[in-house]
């Protein structure tokens, strides 16, 4: 009996670690410095390139077929990932892996930072009450978590448990493919407002994001359910939506533009 007891402990210990259902596993050994030095090569070349804009940038913006398509575009995204969230719940339920995923504590986070990101370039923007303004608010509030889902979803989709047999990369796929398309559709729409600038607070604050990224990779990428990991989960977030604010900043005046002529 005593010479069972170091294997049962580690038996034990293996389940507790496990994830539970709809997590990912945490990246350990190597792993985890290999992902806090990517994220932190990321993050310098943001910072270098932050420290050489001198002034913002106008985003180009698209004819209007190209802004059809890309509307299109986005709105294909969110339904074929519907299907795909389908999909992929109902190889669940055949394999009986389907349970309710775990509380995410940082959902009213998100939400309450839409709302006040909306509100925010809404207020700011001058005349309140036009369409571009809304439009662009509106915008705002869509992209900014996608600035902060992009490479979050990048980062786990490897790990993410379940995996579903027979082939776990493929409904990875299935899931992660249309996703990344609603993501990255939803940020192509920053370009349909004029409002929309790169500036140096953008590239800064979304530099900042990958540091805490890289702490946050340091100490494993772990499901948020730690004081440490909600607490770097949020962290990362708010930097997305001041990244997205940053980005709807008013062009300043020229320093002595409004003095009357001497």
């Amino acid at each position: 009996m005593p010479a069972r007891a170091p294997l049962a402990d580690g038996i034990i210990q293996a389940k507790t670690a496990a994830p539970q259902y709809g997590t990912w596993f945490s990246y350990d050994g190597t792993a985890r410095i290999w992902l806090a030095v990517i994220l932190l090569i990321v993050a310098g070349g943001l910072a270098y390139w932050g420290t050489r804009l001198r002034h913002p940038i106008a985003v180009a913006r698209p004819g209007r077929r190209a802004a059809v398509v890309m509307l299109v575009t986005w709105a294909l995204a969110i339904v074929t990932f519907l299907v795909a969230v389908f999909f992929y719940a109902q190889r669940e339920s055949l394999d009986h892996l389907l349970k309710p995923p775990p509380a995410n504590p940082v959902t009213v986070v998100t939400l309450t930072a839409v709302v006040v990101t909306f509100l925010i370039i809404w207020v700011t923007g001058q005349p309140r009450a036009s369409r571009t303004v809304l439009t662009g608010a509106i915008i705002g509030a869509l992209a900014a978590p996608m600035i902060f889902e992009l490479p979050f979803d990048l980062i786990i989709m490897a790990r993410t448990y379940p995996p579903l047999p027979p082939d776990p990369a493929l409904y990875r796929a299935i899931f992660f493919v249309p996703l990344f398309l609603i993501e990255i559709s939803t940020l192509a729409l920053l370009t349909l407002s004029p409002l929309v600038r790169l500036s140096r607070p953008a590239l800064i604050f979304l530099a900042l994001m990958f540091v805490v990224f890289a702490i946050w990779g340091l100490l494993g990428f772990a499901y948020p359910s730690a004081p440490s990991d909600i607490a770097l989960n949020m962290l990362s977030k708010i930097l997305a939506f001041v990244v997205a604010l940053c980005l709807f900043l008013p062009p300043r005046a020229p320093v002595g533009a409004d003095r009357p002529a001497g």
